[in-house]
This record gives C-alpha cells, sequence and structure tokens, in this order.
C-alpha cells in the first residue's frame, strides 16, 4: 500500500488536475514555485476548515444537506475541470466508480454526523483508524504490530473522556473509517480504469446524487436560501476541490512517503481546528489519544517504499 493510499486521498500522482492544457499548464506553473510541504499542509487545514465550517452549519441546515451541498458542489467543479470521457468503459468499469461514489457519500455522511455529536478533532482521529488499517494489513513488517497497539491505546484513551462523547457519535467516526478505508481501495481500483481524475469526478457525481434525497429531504426551505447556498459552497471548495487539487500537484514533487507521513497530521489539524473555530477545548487525555493515533500513523508510513511501477 503506497503512502499516497494510506493518505485516503486519490492515489493519481503525476496524473494533472485538470484536462485543459493551457489551464493546467498555468495552474501547474504557479504551483511549481510553492514548496510541496506547505501545498500539503495548506490542503490538511483546507480539509478541517471546511469540516468546522460545515459543523457551524448544522444549527440551520442538517448534517445530510450540508453533506450534499459539498458533494454537488465538488461534482459541478470536477466535471468542468477534469470533464471525462464517458465511453469506452465497462460495465466493471462503472460498478467500480460506482462503487466509488457511494463509498466517497457513506464516507462524508457519515463524518458529519459524527462531528454533530462529538468534537471534530475526536471525530476525525477515530476516522483515520480507517486508512491506518489499510496502510498495516498491507504490510509484512513485524514493527507494524507497535503500531497497532499505538493506536490500540489511543482509542482506549479516548474511553476516558467524560460527557463529551456519546456512543452515536463514536459510532458514525467508526463507519466514517471504514468507508475511508473502502474509498483508499476503490480510489486505486478506479484510478486503473479511468484516466486521471476522471473516475474522482465521476464518483463525486454519484456521491450528489445518492445524498440528493436525504440531503433535499431534509434541509428543505433552507436550501432556497442563498447565503447557506453560499456556505455549502465554500466547503465543498475547502473539503475537496482545493486539497485535491494541491495534493496532487505536492505528489509530483516529493516522495511519497513524506507526503504520508505529513498527512498524518491531520487529527491533529482537526483538533486545533476545532479549538480554534469551534471552540472545542480536548482534555490532556484526549490530546494523548490523538498524540498515540498520530504517532501510529507516522510509524506505518515511515520507511515503507513504493511498488515499483508496472
Amino acid at each position: 500500500m503506497t503512502a499516497e493510499a494510506a493518505s485516503g486521498r486519490p492515489e493519481y500522482p503525476g496524473r494533472p488536475l485538470l484536462s485543459n492544457p493551457f489551464t493546467a499548464g498555468r495552474l501547474r506553473g504557479i504551483a511549481d514555485n510553492i514548496p510541496p510541504t506547505w501545498m500539503v499542509l495548506v490542503g490538511i487545514v483546507s480539509v478541517q476548515a471546511g469540516a468546522g465550517i460545515a459543523k457551524n452549519l448544522f444549527g440551520v441546515l442538517p448534517p445530510s444537506a450540508v453533506v450534499w451541498l459539498r458533494l454537488l458542489t465538488s461534482a459541478v467543479v470536477l466535471v468542468a475541470l477534469a470533464r471525462p470521457v464517458l465511453r469506452g468503459h465497462s460495465r466493471a468499469d462503472w460498478a467500480v466508480a460506482v462503487a466509488f461514489g457511494l463509498s466517497l457519500a457513506t464516507m462524508n455522511y457519515a463524518l458529519y454526523q459524527a462531528i454533530a455529536r462529538i468534537p471534530l478533532g475526536i471525530a476525525v482521529t477515530i476516522e483515520f483508524l480507517g486508512p491506518l488499517t489499510v496502510a498495516i494489513l498491507g504490510s509484512r513488517r513485524r514493527i507494524d504490530v507497535l503500531w497497532v497497539l499505538l493506536a490500540g491505546t489511543g482509542v482506549v484513551l479516548l474511553g476516558r473522556s467524560d460527557g463529551d462523547i456519546t456512543a452515536a457519535g463514536v459510532g458514525f467516526a467508526l463507519l466514517a473509517a471504514a468507508a475511508w478505508a473502502s474509498y483508499i481501495l476503490l480510489s486505486a481500483a478506479t484510478g486503473r480504469r479511468f484516466a486521471g481524475t476522471s473516475g474522482l469526478a465521476i464518483a463525486s457525481v454519484v456521491g450528489a446524487f445518492a445524498m440528493a434525497p436525504a440531503g433535499v429531504a431534509e434541509g428543505g426551505a433552507a436550501l432556497l436560501d442563498w447565503r447557506l447556498l453560499l456556505i455549502g459552497l465554500a466547503v465543498g471548495l475547502l473539503s475537496s476541490v482545493v486539497p485535491y487539487s494541491l495534493e496532487m500537484q505536492a505528489l509530483r514533487r516529493m516522495p511519497t512517503r513524506v507526503f504520508g507521513i505529513l498527512m498524518s497530521l491531520e487529527p491533529a489539524a482537526a483538533a486545533l481546528v476545532g479549538l480554534a473555530l469551534l471552540g472545542e477545548v480536548l482534555s490532556g487525555w484526549q490530546w494523548l489519544a490523538i498524540g498515540c493515533v498520530v504517532a501510529a500513523s507516522v510509524g506505518a508510513t515511515r520507511g515503507r517504499r513504493a511498488p515499483d511501477p508496472a
């Protein structure tokens, strides 16, 4: 399992995000002047800031409606940029792309349901067990047993928390972790069947359609408020379009091992964003739990070799 797969982001290094050569060339020229490490870090902060803004919306829009707005925004933008070619694909190709889209929708829905019930940093820490599990299961190194124990210690420490963790919140976070693991595997399979980010664009459309009934039904008349729609647009851009673009550009210029280590900082970034945007103050035990999961992820990623090119 490569580091970019373990990160939970689409595994398309070396392939342009944009199908328009002129636009892609201009953006790549701008990106070349930005250190790739900063691109990854900005992408991480962007994802968690989008989640923080989304949680602030839950008072006027239910999580399912916010998820739908996020998926709809990313679907529109990614389809416009990737311009996927729909011809020439088998039924098996489409089955993989549809499964990829359903895993994307499930992952986002479950995470938003989780952060509606428990702090953002804790939800993302539990969710991060998904890619960590995929990375460890794909390894044959004995030392990975240590990282499993360390991650397990983090989960146990989260159980020491008082009233800010609910069983429903943890359950949704675990569902998000399982969906993230499926997303990683299906991302790789989709990347082998669809060029560039065409598969991701198609999956985003599938996810948006899958979430539309619940999103529209629960959002109701609030979805007609243009101000809420603009905020939903911002969530979609911050949570999907911006980080995907930055990470794919960064992967062209940095080793996948380094990329995976940087992505391991995501739970800590979520906790900091939760503190800054939502006022979610975590206990010392909770910070220690986050540290255990981050350390386990760094350990599982560090030293892992990328597979030989086919």
